[in-house]
């Protein structure tokens, strides 16, 4: 007949067991749902502000998908701002912001991800990244700038692919705009599961172009815990403005003259 102890043996090791077995349950049901949902957060677009016109270049991507792309250029310009927007706009939601870089001097392309504007396909990691390839080759090879004429600018979600580009290819230097430091970690702020989207911070090491970081404190849709952790992995030269007051879609404003007084040169616009 088992002892006392015994008996306390065995129902601690069952309880542990169901303990083990829900957590392990709760993590798959964890990992399930990212897989099936992470797409559908990541992506929130709901639909094109624009239409096609002859401004608008579609270019072939690995993948099969057409991109629309808009060229601002500056006659006489030597430097070009290549531009990846945030995840809930489009080529239409940011023309007045690149025309104010036009009208400022500076070259600039810019482009719609996958399923946004009158982009073809779906917007996934893999497409996206697509798209920013095919542009990073357009401007290159077609419209003639060298890599040390470019500048890769990511806003939110913008922040993945120009990271990606500045990971494999060399460019002049990269802004950062209301970064984060992965998709997931937006939502569980540190590492939980084995693979993640848009992991900004795994390709610091492989990064040596001049960074510029620009965040807002108030920022709630990407705390700037994100970009005081990009900063401290950049291995090369970077430059933060931490904008006081500022929230994730604010910051231009909050910050006035001083965002282009900042931005501008660091592209290579001189004042």
């Amino acid at each position: 007949m088992p002892t006392f102890s015994q008996k306390l043996r065995s129902m601690l090791t069952n309880i542990l067991i169901l303990t083990f077995s829900t957590l392990a349950l709760a993590y798959l049901g964890l990992m399930l749902f990212a897989y099936v949902m992470a797409d559908k957060m990541i992506f929130p677009y709901s639909g094109s502000t624009y239409q096609d016109s002859p401004e608008i270049k579609k270019l072939p991507t690995s993948d099969k998908n057409q991109v629309s792309t808009l060229y601002l250029p500056v006659e006489g310009s030597q430097h070009l701002l290549l531009y990846s927007h945030g995840n809930g706009e489009d080529l239409g939601d940011i023309l007045a912001h690149l025309e104010i870089f036009q009208s400022r001097g500076l070259s600039v392309l810019a482009y719609d991800y996958p399923g946004y504007g009158t982009s073809t396909g779906r917007a996934s990691e893999a497409s996206v990244f697509a798209a920013a390839d095919a542009v990073y080759q357009y401007a290159t090879q077609k419209l003639g700038y060298a890599p040390e004429q470019i500048t890769l600018y990511g806003r939110s979600l913008g922040s993945g692919p120009s990271c990606w580009l500045a990971e494999r290819y060399p460019v002049r230097s990269l802004i950062l705009d209301g970064a984060f430091s992965s998709t997931f970690r937006v939502i569980t702020h540190i590492r939980i599961l084995p693979w993640d989207r848009f992991n900004n911070l795994s390709r610091w090491s492989s990064i040596s172009c001049p960074v510029l970081i620009l965040h807002g404190t108030e920022d709630m849709t990407v705390p700037l815990a994100h970009a005081k952790q990009n900063a401290q992995a950049v291995r090369g030269e970077v430059t933060t403005v931490w904008v006081e007051d500022a929230g994730h879609n604010n910051l231009i404003e909050q910050l006035g003259s001083t965002y282009w007084d900042t931005v501008l040169p660091f592209a290579g616009k001189a004042l």
